[in-house]
């Protein structure tokens, strides 16, 4: 129960350094003359004073100019721009009436760290489901030409569509190796490794299914959130063309403000409402150890519209009963907002899919290389020109990617709140009390709690899902996580709009399984603390812990630079994955 207190305390701390509720927390208090890049979302139906042809955008371009900004681009999915400004242009804009909010053009990475049987494919493709006629848009790193991406023996790629947003490469090519791998756990076929030959076969979960390919990643895996607004808004407008009825984002960053700001999270809730069901990484956080790895799932996937996807380790078993989160699988709820996440767990661990050749993860981790013995009779210990192996949150994502394409190509008229309803309903719930991994190179051992904030609804099943007939009628919002400090209960509180417990079929016990909050012990549906589980004057409820100013929310603490987001934490080579930050988990 104490860990459970905790998380929630983390993800509904007040926020200490909201000053200006228009200004991101980066942003507040920013005085410099040197200009920074920033997003400036607009009202709607803004009523201004405009004259000329171009009307409101040649307005705010002026609003912006004679601050003495320049405008890097627009923005119209979130009715916004790209600018940049230096720090009294900034608060100067941020007291126009029209101005909704303003955040610096964040950073982004991509989410790296047996699976289709372990999620059931198989009887996907005895069933001839195999995502034909649906199209997959990939906001990642680019798409390398690859066998496994043609249309069957045919030299016709399935990647129907490509387009690069990074500034000054408009090479669609993956040079960071990251979205290649993923795009072949979508749709790869598999014909570089089907035949008598070979003892594996690395085949995508839906097989049929087309690509279309928007590079928003430089070869370092690097970019921004306008760039992934901008494709977000290019797959939208692509949708009938191509029939994209999926986004993969397998990528994300730290959480700053709610998702009702967040311009990253606001541009994927266009797409939902435009009927493409977007699917995100949770993030690799999980072994974040002051808050044993909860309250660290990065944006967009804090948004409770979207598919928010953890991590299983498949284990090398053909089975999935034997199958254990991955300890470095983010953990909700979500800070700001609390929202319960993830929605969903995949395979994601160890994963072997497409090579983009000479690409930077390629080159900088070969260990991560797959010699041909591997899956070849007789194969020799040269290195494979094929295939490549990683693990995450993103390895993940491109698998329940996969199962959506195949759900929408049995029942193409199912909204994205009904596909995801449906998946949360049909995921397999059956998990350990918990399990525990230790670093081979720094000697930590990590223990995962397989409650909601861990896995969610359970381990998603293509099987089961595409055997469901249930349709809900109401939205698949993830709940928000609720302490009542009176009581010491946790709530799962829904939105009005949602399904969630509105019939037997609904219920909280039926999507997220009977056991959704773990407590040592003991693991029940609603959870009880006793009166010992956390005592008053304990540390994380003192003025100076979670509560006060100097702490989750203060510089220096969840998000400051020294801690999780720091250079010298998560992503330090002594961190998060010890040596290795892509070797995965064993």
């Amino acid at each position: 129960m104490k860990r459970l207190l905790f998380i929630l305390l983390i993800a509904t701390g007040t926020l200490a350094y909201a000053q200006n509720p228009k200004l991101s927390p980066e942003l507040q208090g920013y005085t410099s003359a040197q200009p920074v890049q920033v997003i400036v979302q607009y009202a709607p139906g803004t009523q201004v004073s405009c004259t000329g042809l171009l009307g409101l955008v040649d307005c705010l371009v002026n609003d912006v100019l004679k601050l003495g900004g320049t405008i890097v681009g627009d923005l119209p999915l979130i009715n916004g721009i790209v600018a940049q400004l230096d720090g009294n242009g900034i608060q100067n804009l941020s007291n126009q009436s029209n101005v909704v909010y303003i955040s610096s053009d964040r950073p982004l990475t991509p989410s790296l760290s047996n699976a289709a049987v372990a999620v059931n494919a198989p009887f996907a493709w005895q069933s001839n489901y195999t995502g034909a006629g649906i199209g997959v848009a990939l906001i990642d790193s680019g798409v390398s030409p690859h066998p496994d991406l043609n249309l069957g023996i045919l030299p016709l790629s399935r990647v129907v569509y490509q387009k690069s947003f990074v500034p000054g490469n408009s090479s669609t090519n993956d040079q960071f190796g990251h979205g290649t791998h993923v795009a072949g756990l979508i749709a790869g076929d598999g014909v570089s490794s089907t035949g008598p030959q070979y003892t594996k076969t690395f085949k995508g979960i839906a097989p049929g299914a087309s690509i279309v390919n928007l590079r928003v990643l430089d070869q370092n895996g690097a970019g921004t959130d306008s760039l992934v607004i901008a494709a977000i808004n290019q797959a939208i407008s692509l949708k009938s063309q191509y029939n994209i009825r999926v986004i993969n984002l397998s990528l994300g960053r730290a959480i700053y403000e709610s998702y009702k700001l967040d311009p990253l999270c606001q541009a994927v809730e266009q797409a939902w409402k435009n009927g493409i069901v977007v699917v995100v990484a949770a993030g690799n956080n999980g072994r974040y150890q002051p808050t044993d790895g909860y309250a660290t799932i990065t944006s967009p996937g804090n948004d409770p519209h979207v598919i928010t996807v953890g991590d299983m380790k498949p284990m090398g078993t053909p089975t999935r009963v034997d199958d254990l989160i991955a300890s470095y699988s983010s953990k909700g709820p979500t800070v700001v907002d609390a929202v319960v996440k993830p929605d969903i767990v995949a395979p994601g661990n160890l994963l072997v899919s497409l090579e983009a050749p000479n690409s930077t993860l390629y080159t900088q981790y070969p260990g991560n290389q797959v010699p041909y013995s591997y899956y070849v009779n007789g194969g020799s210990s040269a290195i494979s020109s094929t295939y490549f192996q990683l693990s995450g949150t993103s390895m993940a994502t491109g698998i329940v990617s996969g199962v959506v394409a195949d759900v929408l190509q049995k029942s193409p008229s199912l909204t994205p709140d009904q596909v995801k309803a449906r998946l949360m309903l049909t995921a397999y719930k059956t998990f350990p009390a918990s399990s525990s991994t230790t670093d081979a190179t720094t000697g930590i051992t990590y223990t995962d709690q397989y409650d909601v904030f861990t896995i969610g609804a359970g381990y998603v099943d293509v099987e089961a899902a595409l055997q469901s007939n249930v349709v809900a009628k109401g939205s698949a919002m993830s709940p928000i996580a609720t302490f009542n400090g009176n009581t010491n209960l946790v709530y799962m509180t829904d939105d009005p709009s949602a399904v969630w417990n509105t019939s037997s079929t609904w219920s909280n016990a039926a999507v997220w399984g009977s056991s959704q909050f773990v407590t040592g012990t003991s693991a029940t549906s609603s959870v009880s603390a006793s009166s010992t589980a956390l005592a008053a004057n304990d540390a994380l409820w003192g003025s100076d812990a979670l509560w006060g100013s100097d702490a989750l929310w203060g510089s220096d603490a969840l998000w400051g630079s020294d801690a999780l987001w720091g250079s010298d934490a998560l992503w330090g080579s002594d961190a998060l994955w010890g040596s290795n930050a892509t070797g995965g988990e064993n």
